[in-house]
């Protein structure tokens, strides 16, 4: 994989940090994104601060943070060759207790924001003639925990899946690729000390590890016939579980 520009979004802890970190590992440019300008900072320090990295702060439910983002990979490294959107929130409110507010703050940071970053750099890539999107989702999309009541979150995840897809046959012919890392649970700051409980929901009988899907990711956005996919890496949870 020659040296490219990859934006991540929502990359100030866990799986988007570790894709930041794979990729300039690996020798590209990267620019990187939070809502939260403090801790962001904080990571781009962590991640050497060369000059290969660059930062832009912004919720990417305001479509403003996206032209930003473009703009910066353009200034700081002349291309935007894979767009990352990592940036979602996920947490458990039963169905019935759902309002219209809380459901709204689903849609606009995982759907809306997913949506208006991508077509804020889709037009980059067409003069390029190439480019990757990879969209994180989740495999509860399709194999759902009744133990967990998440309709929110899901239901924006599902329109994310559906969106790839979709994408994928729109700009296909223009040499982008659009595919979809849907990782399991996954030892992150979102889940707090409790992952490891989670561990049988998996028939590997362990949660996976921020590398697991930052690896992935690395591998679709560099493999040139993966396309319109939705590539599973949850340790099998969406075949069935270890739980007797």
């Amino acid at each position: 994989m020659k040296k490219q520009t990859i934006i991540v979004t929502g990359a100030s802890s866990g799986i988007g940090k570790e894709i930041a970190r794979h990729f300039l590992e690996q020798g590209h440019s990267v620019v990187i994104n939070s809502a939260t300008a403090e801790k962001l900072e904080q990571v781009f320090n962590e991640l050497g601060g060369g000059d290969n990295l660059a930062m832009v702060a912004g919720n990417v439910s305001d479509k403003s943070t996206g032209e930003q983002l473009l703009a910066i990979a353009l200034k700081r490294f002349g291309s935007a060759d894979v767009l990352v959107n990592n940036a979602g929130i996920y947490e458990t409110k039963p169905f019935l207790e759902v309002d219209e507010a809380y459901l709204d703050r689903f849609l606009n940071t995982n759907l809306k924001g997913t949506y208006f970053t991508t077509q804020a750099i889709i037009p980059q890539m067409l003069k390029q003639h190439h480019g990757v999107v990879i969209n994180i989702g989740t495999p509860l999309v399709y194999h759902a925990l009744g133990g967990a009541p998440a309709t929110a979150p899901i239901a924006s995840k599902g329109a994310i899946h559906s969106l790839t897809l979709q994408l994928a046959a729109e700009f296909g012919k223009h040499n982008i690729r659009v595919n979809t890392v849907a990782p399991g649970v996954i030892r992150t700051p979102m889940h707090g000390d409790n992952a490891d409980q989670s561990a049988g929901i998996h028939l590997v009988n362990r949660v996976g590890e921020v590398e697991d899907v930052a690896q992935m990711v690395y591998t679709v956005a560099n493999s040139q016939f993966i396309s319109g996919a939705i590539i599973n890496v949850d340790g099998g949870m969406g075949a069935g579980h270890h739980l007797n």
